[in-house]
């Protein structure tokens, strides 16, 4: 009881008191934030759900890439191509480029390579061994580009960089065969942990160490492909300013009367009458590109995101460049967080059982021994 009155008659501490110890504590949290970021870029291990639409996107983009060229890949990568595989390999002495293809000018070691191609990109997509998968899928993607560079169309320099970047991310943690096969053996490691106890040794010790290895790459690989975003739209962005007919908002126009980018002549035509419409879009791209990397730690990338992926749909649709934009918009999905992804799974779980649920409509006639007898008409 005399504590407590000594206590309640204590003065309260001074101003300069409290001002003193906040000072003290605010180098504290300063010095403590470094050990935050170490620790957060080592021990959790983010967007793991974008890394997987990553995944399975470059790798269902690039498959399709090589079927729809299928019927003319002598033509571009062909031993009988115009652009020779020895004229090739003098490019390369100026540039350091390599591809598996120049290796040998024999048309079934050719066929070969773009079978290897095929199952590269189609594992890679599934997940299957993503570890080995995404460094041959990245060694598929550098030899073809670099054996017909000058037949690109800008797509794929971005799967290049991004099938380069996905190596070191654990791309295949979510979505995959390998998350599959994953669930599996953690069951049975749970059951067999409950019937007999391990003491932790040097191979938990490994373990651990292997996984912060993992783990701090994975997050460099994820911030190097966001960075990397960025600075595309930026630059593209800033470029677009510095020229006159985006400032006077004519370039649309111009690219609408390209016969190179023309692929629906009649739409490009009925959009270049509405020349309002075609300057409001050359200001608004300009003004996207250049504000993207500022908007992304706010509300709004939502809306810039929605509307950059209405503009590459566009660039697809009116201007012949379904790769490029392809390419762009599955890298806008690492700016989404994976509370969006988790519960866009949660709500096609939710529809799949619903449809499950109801089961399929019986249109089987009933059975004529069910009826009963219909009692007949007087004559």
């Amino acid at each position: 009881m005399a504590t407590d009155q000594a206590l309640a008659a204590a003065p309260p501490p001074s101003r300069a008191a409290t001002a003193t110890a906040t000072g003290q504590a605010a180098p504290r949290r300063i010095l403590d934030r470094p050990g935050a970021l170490v620790a957060s870029l080592t021990t959790r291990q983010t967007s793991l759900h974008a890394a997987a639409v990553l995944r399975i996107g470059y790798g269902a983009l690039y498959l399709a890439f090589l079927l729809r060229e299928f019927p003319h890949r002598q033509e571009i990568w062909g031993p009988e191509a115009p652009w020779t595989p020895s004229l090739a390999r003098q490019l390369f002495d100026q540039t350091g480029w390599i591809s598996i293809l120049t290796l040998s000018d024999s048309p079934a070691y050719f066929e070969s390579c773009y079978v290897l191609a095929v199952l590269a990109a189609t594992l890679f997509m599934l997940g299957w061994r993503t570890r080995v998968m995404s460094l041959l899928f990245a060694a598929v993607v550098a030899s073809f580009h670099a054996r017909a560079i000058f037949m690109s169309d800008g797509g794929d320099n971005v799967i290049l960089l991004m099938s380069l970047y996905l190596c070191c991310t654990a791309c295949g943690r979510r979505w995959s065969l390998d998350a599959r096969r994953a669930r599996r053996r953690a069951a049975a490691r749970t059951v067999d942990a409950s019937s007999s106890r391990t003491e932790p040794g040097l191979r938990h010790q490994v373990a651990a160490s292997r996984e912060t290895l993992v783990t701090t790459l994975h997050n460099c690989g994820m911030f190097v492909i966001a960075a990397q975003v960025c600075f595309l739209y930026g630059s593209a962005g800033l470029y677009k300013v510095q020229g006159s007919a985006w400032g006077d908002g004519t370039a649309l126009h111009y690219v609408l009367n390209l016969d190179l980018f023309r692929p629906w002549p009649a739409l490009s035509l009925m959009l270049d009458n509405h020349q309002m419409a075609v300057a409001v879009a050359s200001y608004l791209t300009v003004i996207l590109q250049v504000a993207f990397p500022f908007v992304l730690f706010g509300r709004l990338k939502y809306i810039v995101l929605a509307m950059l992926l209405s503009m590459h749909a566009g660039i697809a649709v009116l201007l012949g460049l379904p790769l490029f934009s392809g390419a762009m918009i599955i890298a806008d999905a690492v700016f989404l967080p994976d509370r969006f992804y988790g519960s866009l799974e949660s709500l096609c779980r939710r529809s799949f059982k619903r449809a499950a649920a109801k089961g399929p409509v019986s249109c089987s006639v009933p059975d004529a021994t069910l009826v009963p007898p219909q009692p007949g008409r007087a004559g």
